[in-house]
């Protein structure tokens, strides 16, 4: 008996080993005549639904912990193939697909080998023209009102790591964070979990007016040391990249770019569209819609659809993703599955989406990093009355314990249950920022990056102003930093000390900020007032908007660069935002400004020139701000705005009062602006900005509109970048900027050079202005002379009827960093110094 059972137990134990493994198949569906990949070819385990579709390449994997031994390879055209595989193991098996007879019979008649690809006559493409005359009716904002829970969960992990790298000794202390991953999944088998956020949510639609709302139930996430890692701005950025996602859009934002989805209007333009198979066992039945972009470099997806066929053509489920060749930076692959669900009404809705990225420096595979975000949604409710009360306030409201929930509350609530390798992570986490080598790498990665290096409640920076120079102080020398949260959460300081070698003066600056709210004076809403005071040198008419301009990169210039400001600043500012983004901002300024290097200030009065050491002005200013939806990166001490696809307006008016505190003079100065970024689906984005400004009162040229101009050799988009300093004043003008990135449109399709990912980009810039009879020094008296050139020529100019007007045409992209303009200027050619035409370049790492 005994020996009977070990014999049994054997044979059990080799049948588990042999079938009770997961069994692994991957490869290739070519054409056997011309060996080119069959996309989208359906591969199943033979006589069931298990199955998958290979990639526009041919690719595909599949995998199952049954008992299958036979795979099927087919496709509309083809004779179907069925290969004998072993169960229990991973293996490669190719298939080549013959095309059927009937199809063979049609490439002798018409001498080719495949009806080419139309629109016209297609059953295809008549089903997805279906699907989008229904778009308005099935999508959930059809409903008049909607109310649902969602679960969004999102994971961001190191992956592909080799043992090699894992093994290192830099990781001896912490081999606890790896995790296996299975094979098939993107992203590679061993993989470092970093980041894991969670959020339970209550929404809200209303159509009529259309209206949102959010109610953040609970919302936990991988507390990073704030000494290192800013957990807002992670969270911020990550949402940025994973929008929420709906297919009955025309265009899908996805990683700061925009796809075209293929149920857009106008896809039956750029996809190609096939059936490639028939649901019947399916209530009610479905046709899957396999679609591939025409131009596969184009910002659109290759998948799957699977339509209903009960008169809504609805989709059932969509898988989408995108190829090797599209023109898209750090992204090796990206997936997104959906599922959707019928209610009682016979309406589809979203009860899950799965989108998961994997992240290289370069397109092999290799190490890299891994993101998912998983959303789950369920109760929904459709047409039922909501109050008006639902609807006030802004619109996402985080409940006061959303923060604080416990364990307990998360497993009851969770739409979707986190795994036990994801529930380690919050632990794992916790525990890695305690070892001394993950410590110096950060600190490290703090300084470089954000530029500051962190002393307690001081941070010491940035490091990018150090050193600098110009033609007028020499060789400078800078040294300050600011105040963190870590000293106070309600007062904040900032301060710096510089020093010129050439014209041996200090500069300095110092500021204290009060939070009325005792926030962050950077948090979303602000609300502070602000006191201080700065002595340092500005060159007129120059506005950087990334570039500190005392900066080592911003000394290298261009042109004659002798004109400086020496300038003493008091101000007193007041801002207060609200959650709906506008703001006011209320201020006081007292400037005294002397000139300095080759800029002099020689008033015209009857008896001549009179030369005048300095200039002291006492302004009051109101500034208005409204950016609807703005999304921005929020750091503990930085806050930076994404251009969005929603306009942001300004307008600032700023008083003179002579006499007050030494005041010189009395004018009104108004400037407003309007920015917005055009969303132009396959031909890029336009960013777009609209300003105009007047001066009224007599007042000098240093008073006036002083246009912004470049003379460093950097793409300044809201500068002019072939004017001079001080080139152009105005008490009158209006402009218009744009700039058109086209994403690689036309590039995309010139063999080889789309290999090279280039983007194509235009810009326009035209200024148009005047100056008023009692503003010019040439026709009114006691005006301060245009400043002159060494040689007597004028260095300062009015627009005639004649606007300004320079553009570029430039390639970006390149080295995935890199652009690169080539920049034309079409008028006011004879004034001295000017060059008609110049390359600038700019830095951008974008996907």
């Amino acid at each position: 008996m005994r020996s009977k059972f070990l014999f049994t137990s054997l044979l059990a134990f080799i049948f588990i080993q042999a079938f009770g493994q997961k069994t692994t198949i991957s490869g290739t569906v070519l054409d056997a005549v011309n060996k080119q990949p069959v996309s989208y070819a359906s591969i199943y385990f033979d006589g069931t639904q298990v199955g998958t579709h290979a990639d526009i390449d041919g690719h595909y994997i599949l995998s199952t912990k049954e008992n299958y031994n036979k795979v099927k390879f087919s496709f509309i055209g083809y004779t179907d193939v069925i290969k004998i595989i072993s169960p229990g193991i991973n293996q490669k098996v190719d298939a080549f697909l013959k095309e059927s007879a009937k199809t063979l019979n049609e490439v002798v008649v018409s001498s080719r080998k495949r009806e080419p690809y139309k629109n016209k006559d297609n059953p295809a493409v008549e089903l997805i023209r279906k699907v989008i005359e229904n778009k308005s009716i099935n999508r959930a904002a059809a409903a008049n009102t909607l109310s649902y829970n969602q679960d969004e969960k999102m994971i961001f992990s190191m992956s592909n790591i080799t043992e090699k790298f894992k093994n290192r000794k830099v990781f001896k202390d912490f081999q606890f964070m790896f995790q296996q991953q299975d094979s098939d999944k993107i992203g590679g088998k061993i993989v470092l979990p970093m980041f894991l956020r969670e959020k339970l949510t209550t929404n809200y639609f209303r159509k009529s007016p259309e209206q949102s709302k959010t109610i953040v139930l609970a919302e936990k996430q991988v507390d990073f040391s704030s000494k290192y890692v800013d957990n807002k701005g992670i969270k911020a950025y990550f949402d940025r990249m994973y929008q929420d996602i709906d297919i009955y859009d025309n265009d899908i934002n996805l990683m700061s770019n925009q796809f075209l989805s293929p149920i857009a209007s106008n896809a039956p333009t750029f996809y190609r569209y096939y059936i490639t198979d028939t649901l019947k066992n399916q209530d009610p039945k479905l046709i899957e819609l396999s679609f591939m972009p025409r131009n596969n470099t184009d910002m659109l997806f290759d998948g799957r659809l699977y339509i209903t066929m009960d008169g809504k053509y609805a989709v059932k489920d969509a898988s989408l993703a995108i190829n090797k060749h599209i023109n898209l930076n750090f992204i090796r692959e990206l997936t997104i599955d959906m599922d959707f669900e019928r209610d009682s009404s016979a309406h589809y809705y979203l009860t899950k989406s799965n989108l998961i990225a994997d992240f290289g420096v370069t397109k092999q595979k290799g190490m890299g990093f891994t993101g998912q975000r998983i959303v789950n949604y369920k109760d929904y409710q459709f047409n039922i009355p909501l109050a008006d009360s639902i609807f006030t306030g802004p619109k996402e409201v985080v409940l006061a314990d959303a923060t604080k929930r416990d364990d307990t509350y998360w497993e009851q609530n969770r739409l979707d249950a986190l795994s036990k390798n994801q529930q380690s992570i919050y632990h794992n986490i916790d525990t890695l920022q305690n070892v001394p080598s993950f410590k110096r790498k950060m600190e490290l990665a703090t300084i470089l990056f954000a530029g500051y290096k962190r002393l307690g409640p001081y941070e010491l920076g940035p490091n990018g102003t150090f050193y600098s120079f110009n033609n007028v102080e020499g060789f400078r020398l800078r040294m300050g930093g600011r105040s963190t949260t870590k000293l106070s959460t309600t007062y904040f300081f900032e301060n710096y000390a510089a020093y010129g070698f050439k014209d041996e003066k200090w500069k300095y600056f110092l500021s204290g900020t009060y939070a009325i709210n005792h926030k962050s004076i950077y948090a979303f809403p602000q609300h502070y007032i602000k006191l201080s005071f700065q002595r340092d040198t500005k060159i007129p008419g120059s506005e950087l908007q990334f570039i500190q301009e005392n900066s080592l990169l911003f000394s290298f210039r261009r042109g004659v660069n002798d004109m400086l400001l020496y300038n003493d600043f008091y101000k007193v500012d007041y801002l207060k935002e609200y959650e709906n983004h506008f703001s006011y901002g209320l201020g006081f300024k007292k400037w005294t400004q002397s000139p300095a290097g080759g800029l002099f200030y020689n008033q015209i009065t009857n008896s001549g020139l009179k030369n005048v050491q300095s200039l002291s002005t006492s302004e009051f200013s109101v500034q208005l701000r409204f950016a609807p939806h703005e999304t921005f990166y929020q750091g503990k001490t930085t806050r930076i705005s994404f251009t969005d696809n929603y306009p942001v307006f300004n307008l600032r008016y700023s008083a003179g009062i002579k006499g007050l505190f030494g005041g010189e003079y009395s004018y009104n100065n108004f400037l407003g602006s309007v920015k917005k970024r055009v969303q132009l689906s396959q031909w890029g984005y336009a960013d777009v900005t609209v300003e105009g400004g007047i001066v009224t009162g007599k007042v000098p040229f240093p008073l006036l509109t002083i246009h912004r101009a470049n003379q460093s050799y950097a793409n300044l988009f809201n500068s002019y970048n072939l004017m001079n300093f001080l080139e152009f004043v105005s008490d009158h003008y209006g402009a218009v900027f744009i700039d058109q990135n086209f994403n690689g449109f036309f590039l995309n399709k010139i063999p080889l050079i789309k290999l090279l990912k280039w983007r194509e980009i235009i810009s326009f810039k035209a200024l148009y202005g005047g100056l008023r009879k009692e503003n010019n020094p040439t026709t009114s008296s006691n005006l301060y002379q245009f400043p002159l050139y060494d040689n007597g020529a004028s260095r300062t100019y009015t627009l005639s009827k004649t606007p300004y007007i320079e553009a570029g045409v430039g390639i970006g992209n390149i080295f995935k960093f890199v652009r690169i303009d080539a920049i034309k200027r079409f008028n006011y050619l004879n004034n001295p110094e000017v060059s008609q035409w110049g390359v600038r370049a700019s830095l951008k790492a974008d996907f």
